[in-house]
């Protein structure tokens, strides 16, 4: 089983006017969210630690992850607010975030949730502002202490200046994660925001020296490249009528996995052993996923029946 670990929340679109305002379209959402019901519809096991609110948006979180299949053992019901993200696109529909969320129970998980820890967990993912954000982000620090050596974990920094404006913080998340982490997915853009001047080549060749298994890093438009300390390999982006690129980066991680999980490679040692050309096969199982969500509203993914 995966387990998916971080913050639940609406993501609410900005519609068109109306005469006092504008319409609001609110969906349950959150990178770590978006991954967990992406594995569950491309039908891996998988459960979502995290903490929801009681109110009747964390209510409509829970029932979509019930919903969808995922595992809600391990979630945290606390009686705190839900945190809002209001979404809204450039003209190259490319999303903004603006988040509302100061003492909203996503990140108040505390470390008694972990003694719900699935006992036949197989890999975990942590990732987004979940890392960087307290009580939530010593949670999720213990359990890669505690899952290191035990269990595949992968990481995706998914870095939310708006949440958390200093970038030191998730630099320094970073830095921590590259000797625990067995595979890191960072976008090109986070990774110029962390480590400015880095080439991408250059940094998979630290974090490969670090500890790390796989580097994957994405380049939206431009594809995809990944590395092993023994291959490599780069793949385009799949071409699709792009609606919005919502959720694009949590469908590409939850492909990822699936394709690694459906290939036998979840142990670290076979992750590690990845020829170039397994490498390609996953980057381009990852894309055609990611593009296939990106040609719909918002971040609703793919189905394992769509990915032939």
């Amino acid at each position: 089983m995966f387990v998916i670990c971080g913050e639940a929340l609406m993501d609410v679109f900005v519609g068109s006017d109306t005469v006092a305002g504008v319409t609001l379209d609110a969906r349950a959402g959150g990178s770590p969210f978006n991954t967990a019901v992406g594995l569950a519809r491309l039908a891996q096991p998988v459960a979502f630690l995290g903490a929801v609110s009681r109110g009747p948006l964390g209510e409509r979180l829970v029932r979509t992850l019930v919903a969808e299949g995922v595992d809600t053992s391990a979630v945290q019901r606390l009686d705190a607010p839900t945190t809002l993200g209001l979404v809204g696109l450039d003209a190259n529909r490319v999303p903004s975030y603006s988040f509302y969320g100061e003492g909203c129970a996503d990140r108040l998980l505390g470390p008694e949730a972990l003694d719900a820890w699935p006992a036949d967990a197989r890999a975990i993912h942590i990732g987004s502002f979940a890392t960087v954000v307290e009580p939530v982000a010593s949670t999720l620090r213990t359990l890669v202490e505690r899952a290191r050596g035990r269990t595949l974990v992968a990481y995706d920094p998914n870095v939310r200046l708006n949440v958390v404006p200093d970038v030191r913080p998730w630099r320094d998340m970073l830095e921590w994660m590259l000797p625990r982490a067995n595979l890191l997915k960072i976008s090109e853009e986070d990774l110029q925001l962390l480590l400015p001047g880095h080439t991408r080549a250059t940094f998979a060749a630290d974090a490969l020296e670090r500890g790390v298994g796989l580097v994957i890093v994405t380049r939206g438009a431009e594809g995809a490249e990944a590395w092993t300390r023994t291959a490599c390999a780069t793949v385009a982006a799949t071409p699709c009528e792009l609606v919005d690129t919502v959720g694009a980066g949590d469908t590409f991680q939850a492909a990822l996995l699936t394709w690694l999980a459906e290939h036998g490679a979840l142990p670290p040692e076979a992750l590690r052993a990845l020829p170039a050309a397994a490498l390609e096969a996953a980057l381009d199982f990852a894309a055609r996923a990611a593009a296939i969500t990106c040609s719909r509203r918002g971040a609703d993914l793919p189905r394992r029946n769509e990915l032939p």
